[in-house]
């Protein structure tokens, strides 16, 4: 946004600010966000007198929701407050699970090892070593049931974060939940099925993206007739701006991949306001604060109108853009680990001013391996030492008004919109997404980035400037190789113990939908009852599909 004309402030430069910068220059020439936006030496109503409060505010919990999505916020109920977790075995996150719900965690957040996120069993060649390493291994049913085990899923919302092999894990917690005697009209929690994103910057597809956008659908549609409280995606910028996007990116290209999402579904025959209230989002909070508050308002704003007038939506739910955040993994150091624990707390206050419905705090020693027991209790601590200590959370969007964040998230949409017209140009997200051009210009953000931090203009603390020469490790989480070896024998007894027919006649199903048009996820549930495994569920649609395989470009 250009700034606004101001007498006032042109007076005030002229004559106190030239003065005090003869005898103190500024320290540098430029302040710039992420995102490269200039931050102005002054703000001024003239920089907001084009804000209209009905037009691009409202009240919380109206049109264009650019202030809360609720109209009370957090003086109602606080953001769910959900720790990552997931390690070692079901039985140990299970353990940690009810720890952390014991300490006063709110919700579930259930992190899951590579073989499970690419559809590999434990016993499976490529699982080999990677089994509980960065999640938790889950195989099969009994997996499944033994890692919700004393933890009454009617009552505990719970995310789970999955892409490839999603449609499997909703199968299997809704079994799972059948077993405890709970109703899928009762579950709530979010799976993340976001698989644009792992083409663009994560990595652990499975499919084409033909086949791959077919099950996120599925999940959509399934979802609208028989999970209303859960919500079908968690449409997630956090990995692009792990790879290196800026904030601008990081609004530009979740959003754009939330257009794909409502187009497949579209495409598919569903009605908007039939499944888009359930969509959410998934964003990262990193240190800046004023532009990661002024992101979360503009990515609020921007969805409504892109809901209600490129879809022609009529319920207010379906344009309420609701997210879950996670403080920036990527920003913390091995080096002085205490430090993270200062970023992690601007990152969450960043997250709770921008008005999040859910909040994961990392922890403190992340940068080098899976968090300890303390280490998440600590992270657990800040968020609720900020829920009812810092008085932050007890008017909604406390910030909205502020010259200079008004103008920020104008900005940031402006930033935003110019990206997505560039995506919409190309032939939409897909086309652009096969062109490499979200990857190529997270790319180039990340690498300007680390030119940054290499020659020390951009400062990390105890990294590149004030370095802590004598600081102590703290311990880490080990993980024991022995739960690899008990959970591949675990694996063998589900298969030898099932019943084969039962197996065999959920498997045929499974094929014959695959190769259909039918929604999988009922063959899906069918397959987990009778003990068919994840990687032996994903085997079999890679029979019928396919794998993808990366474009590689020189």
């Amino acid at each position: 946004m250009a700034e606004g004309r101001d007498p006032g402030r042109d007076r005030w430069r002229s004559e106190i600010r030239s003065r005090a910068l003869k005898g103190s220059p500024e320290r540098r020439d430029h302040f710039l966000t992420s995102s490269g936006l200039e931050i102005r030496d002054l703000y001024t109503p003239a920089d907001v007198t084009r804000l209209d409060e009905v037009r691009d505010l409202g009240r919380p919990g109206e049109f264009p929701f650019t202030r809360g999505v609720q109209p009370t916020m957090y003086r109602s109920r606080f953001w769910t407050m959900r720790q990552y977790a997931g390690f070692a075995t079901a039985a140990e996150t299970n353990a940690r699970f009810r720890y952390l719900l014991e300490q006063g965690q709110t919700g579930l957040s259930v992190a899951f090892d590579l073989p499970t996120q690419m559809g590999f069993d434990s016993d499976a060649p490529e699982a080999a070593g990677e089994v509980g390493r960065v999640g938790v291994p889950i195989a099969s049913l009994a997996d499944m049931e033994v890692l919700f085990d004393s933890i009454p899923l009617g009552e505990v919302s719970t995310s789970m974060t999955i892409n490839a092999t999603a449609a499997t894990l909703v199968a299997l917690y809704v079994v799972a939940a059948e077993r405890q005697g709970v109703a899928r009209d009762q579950l709530s929690g979010t799976v993340q099925n976001d698989i644009l994103k792992e083409y663009v910057a994560r990595g652990t597809w499975i499919y084409p993206p033909g086949p791959s956008m077919r099950l996120v659908t599925d999940i959509f549609e399934f979802g609208a007739r028989e999970l209303p409280k859960w919500n079908t995606i968690s449409i997630s910028g956090y990995h692009m701006r792990e790879a290196g996007a800026t904030a601008a990116q990081e609004l530009a290209f979740t959003l754009a991949d939330g257009i794909a999402y409502v187009e497949a579904a579209l495409e598919r025959g569903l009605a908007i306001d039939e499944f888009a209230p359930r969509l959410s989002f998934f964003f990262a909070a990193w240190s800046e604060l004023f532009e990661e508050v002024a992101k979360f308002r503009a990515a609020r704003r921007m969805w409504a109108k892109i809901v209600r007038d490129r879809f022609r939506a009529q319920n207010p739910r379906s344009m309420a853009c609701r997210f879950h955040v996670q403080t920036a993994g990527s920003s913390l150091t091995a080096q002085s680990v205490d430090n993270n624990v200062v970023r992690t707390t601007l990152q969450a206050l960043a997250a709770v001013l921008g008005g999040a419905q859910s909040l994961h705090t990392n922890s403190r020693d992340e940068a080098l391996a899976l968090p300890t027991e303390e280490s998440v209790r600590l992270a657990l601590r800040t968020q609720q030492i900020i829920a009812y200590e810092a008085g932050v959370s007890d008017t909604p969007d406390p910030l909205g008004g502020s010259f200079f964040v008004e103008a920020l998230t104008d900005e940031l949409e402006q930033a935003a919109a110019a990206y997505l017209d560039e995506i919409d140009a190309m032939g939409g997200t897909l086309a652009a997404l096969e062109g490499g051009f979200q990857q190529r210009q997270i790319q180039e953000s990340a690498y300007r980035t680390q030119v940054d931090i290499d020659s020390g203009t951009q400062v990390v603390v105890g990294v590149n400037r004030f370095r802590d020469e004598s600081t102590t490790m703290p311990p880490t989480q080990r993980i024991d190789p022995e739960g690899e070896r008990g959970q591949v024998e675990g694996l063998r007894r589900v298969r030898s113990e099932r019943d084969p027919a039962g197996w065999q006649a959920a498997m045929r199903r499974l094929d014959d939908c695959a190769r259909g048009r039918e929604n999988l996820m009922p063959a899906i549930i069918d397959a987990v009852r009778a003990y068919a495994t994840v990687g032996e569920i994903a085997d079999h649609l890679r029979a019928a599909w396919g794998v993808h395989r990366e474009l590689i470009t020189v």
